[in-house]
């Protein structure tokens, strides 16, 4: 068997698993801890139980970006099923409604996801791990409350139809869609599903989904759990942060000053949030603009 290290020897960075259905995130984060010999995991972009696909797991240092490294934009593959309404928005749910979907045609379906495109305010699942009064909408929802969150903005820059099936079930007329999304983070891919529905007057919830791109990192960099038991493949700290930041390689008197955090007058970043890397092109940290300066968001050393 392939030796571990460990929590000293861990090497910092990411490690992009295809989770697969029926793991919870922390689950997976659970055995990548054990894998790696390090307590120092964590992941980036929650995927719920029934969902597979890019999950990213932070290994040391690495943990500190996770936050930064979520919010970006990320791609999925999924499929809506009209005809059908459920509690969670999704095929784990108990069915609320069996409208069904007899006669909606393709130009009706068309005309009802333009309206998703682009930026919209969006109500979150009922059935999420948002708070209300510190306790998870989940559990009041579980719990036989009523639950009204707050709708957030968010960016579908992506939402198409590649595939549809008519199927008689139950004797009503359900359709199954297979669609390709691209949005911004925070997105509730099931609630497009359920949107979709209210605006076709069918009902509608997600029956799959599979995220296939988080930021720059794609499913075919990803490697199953069964890979990982053999060997983790860790995307170096340096290598993740170049290819998810702008970057910037600083002088000795700035490096000094980022190690201990401080501002850095009169520095105009290339982008708002940057990678601040040194001269022996080792990275320092994250910084943000603030006027005509660069405050730290994230020291790394």
């Amino acid at each position: 068997m392939t030796s571990r290290p460990n929590a000293n020897q861990a090497q910092s960075g990411v490690l992009i698993i295809d989770k697969p259905a029926g793991w919870t995130s922390h689950q997976v984060v659970a055995k990548v801890r054990r894998l790696a010999g390090s307590r120092k995991v964590g992941h980036a972009g929650t995927l719920d139980p029934m969902a597979t696909g890019v999950l990213m797991i932070g290994i040391g240092k690495a943990t500190r970006l996770l936050g930064y490294l979520a919010l970006t934009e990320k791609a999925y593959q999924a499929t809506i099923r009209l005809g059908v309404s459920t509690v969670s928005d999704d095929a784990e749910g108990a069915v609320t409604g069996m409208a069904g979907a007899q006669g909606v045609t393709d130009d009706q379906i068309e005309t009802a996801l333009a309206g998703l495109r682009g930026e919209l305010m969006q109500v979150p699942s009922a059935v999420s791990a948002i708070k209300i009064d510190g306790v998870r909408s989940y559990a009041k929802v579980r719990s036989g409350q009523d639950v009204a969150l707050a709708p957030r903005q968010v960016t579908i820059s992506r939402l198409e139809v590649v595939g549809r099936r008519d199927v008689q079930a139950d004797s009503i007329t359900i359709i199954d869609l297979d669609v390709l999304v691209e949005c911004s983070s925070g997105t509730y891919v099931r609630a497009l599903a359920r949107d979709l529905g209210t605006i076709l007057r069918t009902g509608g919830h997600l029956t799959a989904l599979r995220r296939t791109r988080v930021g720059s990192f794609i499913l075919d960099e990803a490697q199953t759990l069964e890979d990982a038991e053999r060997a983790l493949r860790i995307v170096p700290l340096e290598e993740v942060v170049r290819s998810s930041f702008a970057t910037l390689t600083v002088t000795e008197t700035q490096a000094n000053y980022i190690r201990h955090g401080r501002r850095l007058v009169g520095l105009i970043l290339p982008d708002y949030t940057t990678a601040l890397f040194d001269s022996a092109d080792h990275f320092l940290a994250l910084y943000r603009q603030e006027g005509s300066d660069a405050v730290a968001e994230a020291v790394l050393v």
